[in-house]
Formats: structure tokens, C-alpha cells, sequence
């Protein structure tokens, strides 16, 4: 775990499948789809991928003009190239931009992140299909991020970076595990004569209580009919 970063250096769908880099077995069938893809970046993609960032989460009706005046204020831009569907001609909701020098790149990198245009909350990172090493795109099941309704999260990019490892310390008690099986087995059956004893004594208690309702019914009426046979000598001594 020495080599732990939150954010990846290499491109892994395994570990980009687990939240803190550590799976070793996929666990949902889009890993196995990137794992088993042989992913090509597409060569007609021109310009200098050090100095191209991406920008997702786009408004549909955000233009290459809006593009440009909001990230111009960052630095000179070279070229800006918003996505667009081959067929339709309509907005993917994401683009490359880049510029004409590195200062520029990483200020909007820093800057830009999570600003609103057009009514929505626009996520920026660096280009990593060209930079990042065994890069997979969502497509092939691959990529960074998602969201939880879709069942298809991703980690170690910088909208969902891994989390922490947790090291549980091990369990030294004989009694959770690393005692004998006679000791376990006693535990067990203690248990079990105490919720019988339990049991038994609320039963014998329920028995019981009718019993002293019956001889307390008994002592009453016993009292009262002593009491009304000394009322009666009163009255005959009086008369």
C-alpha cells in the first residue's frame, strides 16, 4: 500500500471499480467488458494532449462561442472543440479546449471546476485518453465517476478519488475465533440453557399468578364474611 495515491497514475478497470484501489475481483460485469477491451485512442484526434482539458456536464445548448468566452478569460485558447453527435449534429454535453500555454491549462483546471453556465454545474479535468496510461473510456465500461443510480461507479479521478484503505487490526480474543472449538461450543450452549432457564421461569411465573389471584379472591370474601357475622351478634346483642 505504499504506492496508494487518491487519484491514479494508471489506468486500471479493476481498481477504478473499487472505492479505495483494492478489489481483486470484479463485481459488476462492466469491469470485465473494460478489462477485456483493447482500446485504441482515436488517431484523428489532433493538438497537444498536455495542454487540452476536458469539460464535462455541458448544457445540450451550450455553443463553442459560450465555451470560448468563459474560458478566454483563463488564458489565450488554441482550439476548442465541442462534441457533437454524427447524425444529429446535437451537443454531447462535453469538450476539449486547449491552450496556447500550460499556465493557462492548469489556472482553468484549478478555477473552472464546478462553475455554472448556461444552468449547470460543469466538471473540468485534464485530457486522459491521450495521457493516461491503459485509459478506457465509460463506453467500454471504463472511465472515472458515474452516478449511483446507474450502478457503474468509478474511482481515482478527480470527481470520485479513491478513499483511504481502512487496516482493521487483528482480533487476538480466543473467544470471537481463534480459541478451541469446545470453547466455542460451550459459549453457544450457555447461551442457550440461559434463554431456556429464562423460558421456563416466565412460564412457571404465569402458572403462579393465577394460584395467588385465587387464594387472594379466597382470603377477601373469608375476611368479608367474618366481618358481616360480627356485624350480625352486634345487632342481636343491641336488640
Amino acid at each position: 500500500m505504499n504506492d496508494w495515491a487518491p487519484i491514479a497514475k494508471e489506468y486500471d478497470p479493476l481498481k477504478a471499480g473499487s472505492i479505495d484501489g483494492t478489489d481483486e475481483e470484479p463485481h459488476d460485469r462492466a469491469i470485465w467488458r473494460a478489462m477485456l477491451a483493447r482500446y485504441v485512442p482515436n488517431k484523428g484526434v489532433t493538438g497537444d494532449p498536455h495542454l487540452t482539458l476536458f469539460v464535462a456536464r455541458l448544457n445540450l445548448q451550450t455553443t463553442e462561442e459560450k465555451l470560448k468566452e468563459v474560458f478566454s478569460r483563463y488564458g489565450d485558447i488554441r482550439k476548442i472543440r465541442l462534441v457533437r453527435d454524427l447524425v444529429t449534429g446535437f451537443s454531447k454535453g462535453y469538450a476539449f479546449i486547449e491552450y496556447k500555454e500550460e499556465r493557462a491549462l492548469l489556472k482553468a483546471h484549478r478555477d473552472a471546476n464546478r462553475l455554472v453556465i448556461d444552468q449547470h454545474e460543469i466538471f473540468v479535468d485534464f485530457e486522459l485518453e491521450r495521457t493516461l496510461k491503459g485509459w478506457i473510456p465509460r463506453r467500454l465500461g471504463g472511465g472515472f465517476g458515474g452516478k449511483k443510480e446507474s450502478g457503474q461507479l468509478r474511482f481515482g479521478g478527480r470527481d470520485r478519488p479513491f478513499r483511504k484503505p481502512i487496516n482493521l487490526p487483528n482480533m487476538k480474543s480466543d473467544f470471537y475465533g481463534e480459541g478451541s472449538a469446545e470453547k466455542r461450543n460451550w459459549s453457544r450452549e450457555g447461551s442457550r440453557d440461559w434463554r431456556t432457564r429464562d423460558r421456563d421461569h416466565e412460564r412457571s411465573r404465569d402458572k403462579r399468578w393465577p394460584e395467588r389471584e385465587r387464594s387472594w379472591t379466597w382470603g377477601e370474601s373469608e375476611r368479608d364474611s367474618k366481618e358481616d357475622r360480627s356485624r350480625g351478634r352486634e345487632r342481636k346483642d343491641r336488640d
